[in-house]
């Protein structure tokens, strides 16, 4: 075997164990990693409840806002201990008027300057020791302000995030069959050390924990770690639960998660995420593995394929034979699923496209940068 064959094979083996434990190995390891480790011991809820201010940023959402007040409204919450705050991101429709017929505490209209800015802003004038944040779009279930609040009886935690069910009445999407691993992940994570990402539906922190960033940034993935950097636990609480509507379509979420790779690459790359002051080797493991190599898929499998193409134009073995045909099978079901909408299909169809929204993101990042604001996915409200 030849110098350059034997290079093309170390390649090859390390892109593939790579990609085999980015998507299955890490979440195999931590599992085995919780079955020997000491359970935590229940946290204890605070006594008494803090008051908490639940912040929804909103931009042209007057068609679900009024929902979306009410349901918070009703929450089971201690009476006046529960501050509803809307902030409108540059609203031009009514969004702003429903809310305060709805009965918003407080609804700031504010010139557009995307979600996160318009959550600041929020932030400077909650009342609450807490404060908690929202889609326009969620409902939480009446629980899951108390269940989520809970995790502050533990001072060391600073952060928050419940658990969020994606729902649709039809169309291809399969989202939730990652969605519902990644809560697995989530749950594993939280148990060992502290989550490395959170979700937009339903997450809290304490007023004094809270961090401030880039608006290009967001909170879902900068927060957690940040938090860990500055000596607090990033949780998750799966009773708190949220639901949410689903992009209906496999083309909608590509292009709803190409949209947010296009705000995660810099967090990765430049938001600190990657530096290891103020992690421990255990959360900085959890980091390189559920973010870094999860992020580096697309590379991974492109690696893998002309690798294996390569290594079977110089006469190798017919393991690559095998990467080249279950590559090239997933890819075929993928394009099939566009006639033939059968779930097998459309889940290689979700993974291809989501897999590669990843590398479309970081792509729209490098050439035109990425803007603080964006529009509500299409087919969520």
């Amino acid at each position: 075997m030849s110098a350059a064959v034997t290079a093309l094979a170390i390649v090859f083996w390390i892109s593939a164990g790579l990609l085999v434990y980015a998507q299955v190995g890490y979440g195999v390891l931590l599992t085995l990693l919780a079955r020997v480790s000491r359970r935590a011991a229940p946290r204890p809820a605070p006594d008494p409840p803090p008051a908490v201010s639940v912040i929804v940023p909103a931009y042209a959402e007057e068609t679900v806002i009024a929902a979306r007040v009410a349901n918070l409204l009703a929450l089971d919450y201690p009476p006046g201990l529960l501050e509803v705050i809307i902030a409108c991101d540059g609203s031009v429709d009514a969004t702003a008027e429903r809310a305060r017929a709805a009965g918003a505490d407080i609804v700031l209209e504010l010139p557009r300057g995307g979600k996160i800015r318009a959550q600041d802003t929020a932030v400077e004038r909650a009342r609450g020791e807490v404060v908690a944040f929202s889609d326009a779009n969620a409902i939480w279930e009446p629980d899951a302000l108390r269940r989520l609040v809970s995790a502050f009886g533990d001072p060391r935690v600073g952060y928050v995030c419940g658990d969020v069910r994606f729902v649709s009445e039809n169309g291809t999407n399969q989202e939730g069959v990652y969605w519902r691993y990644e809560m697995a992940l989530r749950a594993l994570e939280s148990r060992l050390r502290s989550v490395t990402g959170g979700n937009g539906a339903i997450y809290a922190t304490r007023k004094e924990s809270y961090v401030v960033v880039d608006p290009i940034m967001g909170h879902d993935l900068s927060f957690p770690f940040n938090m860990v950097k500055r000596g607090w636990l990033a949780v998750y609480e799966p009773a708190a639960r949220a639901s949410e509507k689903m992009v209906p379509t496999i083309e909608g979420e590509f292009a709803r998660k190409r949209r947010m790779m296009s705000h995660t690459w810099p967090i990765v790359l430049r938001g600190g995420m990657l530096s290891p002051r103020g992690y421990d080797p255990l959360y900085a493991f959890m980091i390189v593995s559920h973010r870094v190599l999860r992020y580096s898929t697309p590379f991974l499998h492109l690696l893998v394929l002309a690798t294996s193409i390569a290594l079977l134009g110089a006469g190798a073995g017919p393991v690559y034979v095998a990467a080249v045909a279950v590559q090239a099978a997933v890819l075929l079901a993928a394009l099939a699923a566009g006639a033939v909408p059968a779930r097998p299909l459309l889940i290689a169809r979700y993974y291809v496209l989501t897999t590669a929204s990843l590398a479309a993101g970081l792509w729209d990042w490098l050439r035109r940068g990425t803007p603080a604001v964006w529009e509500p996915a299409e087919g969520t409200r």
